[in-house]
């Protein structure tokens, strides 16, 4: 049997994500309570948003803009 989670993105309960895509404290959050459906949907969101604003992640102000991005679409979605 798949395991599945009550994802907070899509509000139900839908298939689990095979591992943490995260590090840390938010990882762990995102692995516990978003669905692998919804990772996805956020990793083709993050390429878009890299482009757009040409963020480069090798720097640490670009990193935070895009965590603060993934944490507003991932959890703050009406």
């Amino acid at each position: 049997m798949k395991k599945t989670i009550m994802c907070e993105f899509f509000k139900k309960r839908l298939k689990k994500q095979k591992c943490q895509q995260y590090p840390g404290k938010i990882g762990k959050k995102i692995y516990e309570k978003i669905s692998e459906k919804a990772w996805k949907l956020w990793t083709k969101k993050q390429t878009k948003i890299i482009n757009e604003y040409r963020l480069n992640m090798t720097c640490k102000n670009d990193i935070r803009k895009i965590e603060k991005h993934m944490i507003k679409f991932l959890f703050k979605k009406n």
